[in-house]
């Protein structure tokens, strides 16, 4: 099984053009199911030491999944695995004509839990944390949260702007997007682009259309990572009682847009998402909100 993995992974990257941690991701995974597998056999007093893929029954990949779960692993990883496993043996199934063990077997469902969120009174906390501090670092830090909150942007998508992607006349923002390839026009609201005007007259390095929006104070293009790490601090700066990443600002965008009376197809269109059902779980979110409204609201709630 081991050489007829490596001889996947590499078709994987040369014919699917896959991303290179898909390649490691699959790899790795296959190389753990073979390792479970060289396991059960040793338990059952066989000693093996390369497995035979003809003798790969849907039991095996079913035990397997099953430990996976009594270990605690989530069902993403979970479902990752099974991806990597059905990947594989598709494969050996139009390379050689092995039928697939996997194709009958099914993903466990996935348990999306509500999105972290902020309040609206939190996210402005969170904006205005340092109403007089006028510092390069300030005025940046606004400007990075002013617009993940107006628009929704993913963070890779918020440190990949260059300034020739926001228009300021129309106040809209060209989001270059790597997920999907999918370009898209988004509302960028006053206060963000005011933050991110101020901002560009005080970078440490003359910007330039072509230039990065978002940059460290030694002129280079920002991380995700060190995003993650200034809203840490800033959330403790506010006073804040939550664990929200940065991806929670787009949650907290969506979810206050759907309250405040926005319908799903805009909030689809703004958020990227290639199906409404990824946008429909903001609903799940309104109705908890509508229900605390109705009752603080109704006499008889």
């Amino acid at each position: 099984m081991g050489p007829e993995v490596e001889a996947f992974a590499a078709a994987l990257k040369k014919a699917s053009r896959a991303a290179d941690n898909t390649v490691v991701n699959y790899r790795r995974d296959l190389l753990a199911f073979r390792s479970f597998l060289l396991e059960r056999a040793a338990i059952l007093g066989r000693r093996v030491d390369e497995i035979d893929l003809a003798q790969v029954t849907a039991d095996h990949i079913r035990s397997y999944l099953a430990e996976l779960m009594k270990k605690g692993q989530a069902r993403a990883t979970v479902q990752r695995r099974l991806s990597a496993i059905k990947a594989f043996f598709r494969y050996r199934e139009s390379s050689f004509a092995a039928p697939s063990p996997a194709r009958s077997i099914r993903s466990p469902k996935n348990m999306r839990g509500l999105p972290s969120i902020l309040q609206q009174d939190e996210v402005r906390r969170l904006i205005e944390v340092a109403p007089g501090d006028s510092s390069v670092a300030a005025m940046r830090d606004r400007a990075i949260f002013e617009t993940l909150y107006s628009s929704g942007l993913r963070v890779s998508e918020l440190v990949g702007l260059n300034w020739r992607d926001i228009d300021e006349e129309l106040g809209m923002v060209m989001v270059r997007s790597g997920k999907g390839n999918k370009d898209r026009l988004v509302p960028l609201g006053e206060p963000a682009l005011d933050a991110l005007l101020k901002w560009r007259r005080a970078m440490p390095i003359a910007w330039e259309p072509a230039g990065p929006v978002i940059v460290n104070l030694r002129g280079g293009r920002l991380t995700t990572r060190s995003v993650e790490m200034i809203l840490q601090r800033r959330i403790a700066a506010a006073g804040i009682n939550a664990g929200i990443t940065p991806h929670g600002l787009r949650h907290s965008f969506a979810t206050h847009m759907l309250n405040n009376g926005a319908d799903l197809r805009s909030i689809q269109e703004m958020l990227g998402h290639a199906s409404l059902a990824t946008t429909q779980r903001y609903t799940h979110v309104s109705v908890n909100h509508l229900k605390e409204v109705y009752k603080r609201a109704h006499p008889r709630a």
